[in-house]
């Protein structure tokens, strides 16, 4: 009969080298390097906090995940439970319940924004600002490269010889956070060859001091080993300081040729997804000419309210230009902060301070005016709100969802300068890229070259075609008190009649779009901008916006100053009668004539109305991506094939504790015990040889590298087996449930002694103790003496 043995004592099992926690310090120094590569985009070290509070709560995961001995999936479940706890604190501490606690507003932003942020902040003009969802990206990726980096820090490294390559392995994860910022930002990356440098620098110096486990020199090697390394540092400084700083002068690409992703992907917003604005001008001019659509505070005489611009025309509407016609003159409509994008070709000369409130307008199109610059849509809810884009080059904006009425909103706009036309004789029209104008009418272009006349230079023909169309038409909304009729359209067909008419008579539909048509003609990038005019304002005071206030008018930019307004719709009303007399008709007997039945042509393009509501609310339903489906749908298949098996098995495997465990007499229960402690080191890949117990427990524990204590209990474990087995009476049951509870244990801990992988693997091993179950109790006994 063996006593227990007493062998010298291990490390405690959890605990963490000195070693380790230095790689984790440069390895975490490492990432908040890269997580600087955000400042462009958020404007600012707002992010930092998102960064540094992700990367603590991935550590933190990490380290208890090796505390622990977690697997896999419950260290995957650990990072989504910190994930969602801790983020609202971090990453949307202005939305967060005492600016610390999640709520629900909180837990769906840290949603969205984990699988769509990636895919909004490439189509989002920096700095971002909004949505809120896009302020969880920083806290998201920190979190995963956290989490990543320390379970290769402190559970993978640790149990592998340590070489260069795996090393380098745990340097991926900084490097992607590296990358990300650089590929996902803006042209202007935030000081890529600093950064890059201490990257490069800390990381050499990383690998080079490592100091390697395990091997046993004395003090002169040490002091050697301390000289190469402190000469060897400084030679590998100094190299990467020199090489990287001439490299960076002379490889790094310029800004304009650099890749960068939001400069290849399309936005996924399409304006032409929307009716023409100018197409439904009359619904202003008869059925809203009554109507308070918008209360404006902060106006000045003279002001304008900018609705939409349009800058494409087919022979049939002006229109907004789409993603795949969008040009330098035209831009996108993007996802927009609170801080706008600065305006191409914009020379701002005043600001005003603009509030606005909506009464009866309702439409897609945000009205704005002058040059926004900062807009604040506090007064909308958070699901509106983040369906606002923003067009630079326009200076116009949009709410997916539509404005409504109830909706506040406040900005802060720029002037553009107007310099007088003396000023602007010798300036060129800007080299600016236009969508295209197709299916213009002949007669609109010989009628600009006969307006524009003598006249040379740009400004000189855009006023001499203004004036002419002032000067030559007759303004008429089609209303029944107009005194004349005038139909709405401003197709190619609306357009020739406007022009062989006798005379000239519309409104702002046909002439703005007339005079961009003739300017277009030019050569001149021209563009109709609809909007408001109000006719009274007072400064200071709030401006009541109505329907009768609608205008349109073009935009011409000159280089050096901006986009130029130009107005050439009249203002005169009375329109002169024919002088030709009709020929006297003969009196015809009077005959009753049906009911008058009235006919509208004219609103066939823009009273027409479509019940897109069912269309809408399907497109603003909740639904994933394909790249997501099809992830969830690999993930959840391969969750299957692991599960399934892992059931099955994990049942069988209980069945046979069951079984041996309520075993009708004590010996036998004694043996199933040690049988079921054989088969646990057998499914887990230990070599369980065929010798007695006290040889079984001897080679186990070289195997193991079991301490004292874990020793001693392994051999009392085969000392209370045999006592049980071979004793002449039988064991009492406070005995054998005792060695059921210490083979349990003992189990437990040869598990947390091998590798995840070897443990996974046994998850879908079932053993049997190579024993002769059905020879006599007698014969076992004799044999197993």
């Amino acid at each position: 009969m063996r006593t227990p043995r007493v062998q010298r004592s291990a490390a405690k099992p959890g605990a963490v080298s000195s070693q380790a926690w230095v790689d984790v310090a440069v390895v975490s120094g490492l990432i908040l390097v890269s997580a600087l590569g955000w400042m462009p985009v958020f404007d600012g070290p707002a992010h930092l906090l998102a960064s540094v509070g992700g990367l603590a709560v991935g550590l933190g995961v990490a380290w208890c995940s090796h505390r622990l001995r977690l697997n896999a999936l419950t260290t995957i479940l650990m990072v989504f439970i910190a994930y969602f706890l801790f983020g609202s604190a971090f990453a949307l501490a202005g939305d967060a319940l005492w600016f610390v606690l999640p709520n629900l507003d909180t837990v769906r932003d840290l949603a969205v924004g984990a699988v769509f942020g990636w895919t909004d902040v490439v189509t989002l003009a920096a700095p971002v600002g909004a949505p809120p969802h896009l302020a969880v990206l920083p806290y998201v990726l920190s979190c995963v490269m956290g989490a990543l980096s320390g379970i290769l820090l402190l559970r993978w490294l640790p149990t592998r010889y340590r070489t260069l390559w795996r090393c380098a392995v745990v340097l991926l994860m900084p490097l992607v956070a590296f990358v990300l910022p650089v590929v996902l930002g803006t042209r202007e990356p935030f000081f890529p060859a600093a950064r890059g440098l201490v990257f490069a620098v800390a990381a050499l110096v990383w690998l080079g001091w490592r100091r390697p486990e395990g091997k046993n020199i004395s003090l002169s090697e040490k002091a050697g080993l301390r000289r190469a390394r402190v000469v060897g540092t400084a030679a590998v400084a100094l190299a990467s300081v020199v090489i990287g700083g001439l490299a960076a002068s002379i490889l790094l690409p310029p800004a304009e040729s650099r890749l960068v992703v939001r400069d290849e992907v399309q936005p996924p917003f399409d304006p032409e997804q929307f009716a023409s604005p100018l197409s439904g001008y009359r619904i202003y001019t008869k059925t809203l000419n009554e109507t308070d659509l918008l209360s404006v505070t902060g106006l000045i005489p003279g002001d304008r309210i900018r609705l939409a611009v349009m800058d494409t025309y087919d022979g049939h509407l002006w229109n907004v230009a789409g993603p795949e016609l969008s040009t330098d003159g035209s831009g996108l409509y993007e996802l927009s902060g609170s801080t706008l994008p600065r305006a191409p070709l914009a020379d701002i000369v005043d600001q005003r301070n603009i509030s606005i409130d909506v009464g009866g307008y309702s439409g897609p199109w945000l009205p704005t005016m002058g040059v926004p610059e900062v807009i604040d849509l506090d007064g909308l809810d958070r699901e509106r709100s983040s369906g606002f884009r923003y067009n630079a080059a326009t200076g116009s904006a949009v709410l997916i969802d539509g404005v409504t009425s109830k909706v506040e909103y406040s900005m802060r706009s720029g002037v553009q300068a107007v310099p007088g036309d003396e000023s602007l004789v010798d300036t060129p029209v800007a080299s600016v890229a236009m969508p295209p104008v197709e299916n213009v009418p002949d007669i609109v272009v010989a009628q600009a070259k006969e307006y524009a006349g003598a006249a040379e230079s740009p400004i000189e023909q855009l006023r001499a075609i203004e004036s002419a169309l002032v000067t030559n038409g007759y303004l008429s909304h089609g209303r029944e008190t107009d005194a004349a009729s005038s139909r709405a359209g401003h197709g190619a067909d609306r357009m020739e009649e406007l022009f062989t008419r006798t005379q000239l008579i519309g409104d702002e539909e046909q002439y703005a779009s007339a005079m961009a048509l003739m300017a277009r003609s030019f050569g001149y990038p021209a563009r109709v901008v609809m909007g408001f005019a109000p006719k009274t304002i007072i400064e200071g005071s709030p401006t009541t916006v109505t329907g009768d206030d609608v205008t349109a008018w073009v935009e011409v930019p000159f280089e050096g100053v901006g986009w130029i307004p130009f107005f050439p719709t009249p203002d005169e009303t009375e329109i002169p009668q024919e002088q030709n007399p009709k020929p006297q008709s003969e009196p015809q007997p009077q005959v009753r004539q049906p009911p008058r039945s009235e006919k509208r042509p004219d609103d066939l393009l823009t009273d027409s109305e479509i019940d897109d509501k069912k269309d809408e609310d399907d497109e603003n339903a909740f639904a994933l991506p394909g790249w997501a489906i099809a992830i969830i749908s690999t993930a959840g298949g391969l969750l299957l094939l692991y599960f399934v098996p892992f059931v099955v098995i994990a049942l069988i495997k209980r069945r046979r504790v069951k079984r041996r465990r309520l075993a009708g007499q004590p010996h036998a229960r004694a043996s199933g015990a040690w049988d079921e402690f054989l088969d646990r080191h057998s499914e887990l890949g230990y070599e369980v040889p065929t010798r007695t117990r006290a040889g079984v427990i001897d080679a186990l524990s070289e195997q193991r590298g079991t301490d004292a204590a874990a020793t001693a209990t392994l051999d009392r474990i085969a000392f209370d087996t045999d006592a049980a087995v071979f004793a002449n009476g039988e064991a009492a049951d406070e005995t054998i449930d005792e060695l059921w509870t210490h083979t349990d244990e003992q189990s437990r801990l040869s598990a947390r002694a091998v590798s995840w992988w070897r443990r996974q693997l046994s998850r879908f091993r079932v053993s049997r103790a190579r024993r002769a179950r059905k020879r006599p109790k007698a014969s076992r006994r004799k044999d197993e003496r």
